[in-house]
């Protein structure tokens, strides 16, 4: 298959989902622009990677950071939204401003970059817009209220987006996957269980990724849902 080069932006792109990503991506020959909070954690330069180091949690240096990337880098063709924190718990368990901060940074942050990205993606020939959700967007569970809340409202955002950008060349999609074995558990009290058919693997979903955007310009794959073959949560020692 002739796979067409293109120029992506991808968020958390220093770790897990993220990084597998843009790996991945770079593999194939793409450009990619790996958006992290800590650009330090890219060691090594590598060809076709420019690192940015843009705290997404800052939503007003979002509008002005997106401006000055799409003036340095103009070919950027599709953009891939991975990053997020999980944090969970009983609502009654968040202070008002951890609710404020998950909301934040996990729809916000991405509407904030969408506005700023979307005049020029529709203006492209081809345009790719792919949002990292989660299996919490389509099931509210315990102690996910807030978290939950977060991937719902992106994934709420994807259906309603693909909707007014119909009449453009901008396709819209959104991958849900289930546990993914990354730093996401490391400050969580659970994790996915120990065997391979417990978890996905970081690479999974960077398949799906490149599935959507190697795929045929004239479709457009709505939603990807990944679940591991078991669903099994194991709990950490206090």
């Amino acid at each position: 298959m002739y796979i067409i080069k293109r120029t992506v932006l991808v968020t958390g792109a220093s770790s897990g989902i993220g990084r597998a990503i843009a790996r991945d991506l770079l593999q194939q020959g793409h450009h990619v622009i790996g958006i992290s909070r800590d650009s330090s954690k890219f060691i090594r330069q590598q060809a076709n990677f420019t690192p940015v180091q843009l705290d997404l949690s800052r939503l007003n240096d979002i509008p002005q950071s997106i401006r000055e990337l799409e003036q340095a880098f103009p070919g950027i063709d599709a953009a891939v939204l991975c990053a997020g924190r999980g944090q969970f718990g009983s609502v009654e368990e968040f202070s008002y401003a951890q609710i404020e901060d998950l909301i934040s940074l996990n729809f916000t942050s991405q509407a904030f970059l969408v506005k700023a990205l979307l005049p020029a993606l529709k203006r492209k020939e081809h345009s790719d817009l792919i949002f990292i959700g989660s299996e919490a967007a389509l099931k509210g569970s315990r102690k996910g209220t807030v978290y939950c809340a977060a991937k719902f409202a992106v994934r709420g955002f994807t259906q309603a987006l693909r909707e007014e950008c119909g009449k453009s060349n901008l396709r819209v999609c959104l991958v849900n996957p289930g546990m993914v074995k990354t730093e996401f558990f490391e400050q969580l009290s659970f994790e996915p269980g120990d065997d391979q058919s417990n978890y996905i693997e970081p690479e999974d979903v960077a398949d799906a990724v490149s599935y959507v955007l190697n795929s045929r310009a004239q479709i457009v794959i709505d939603e990807i849902n990944l679940s591991p073959l078991n669903k099994v949560v194991k709990f950490k020692k206090a």
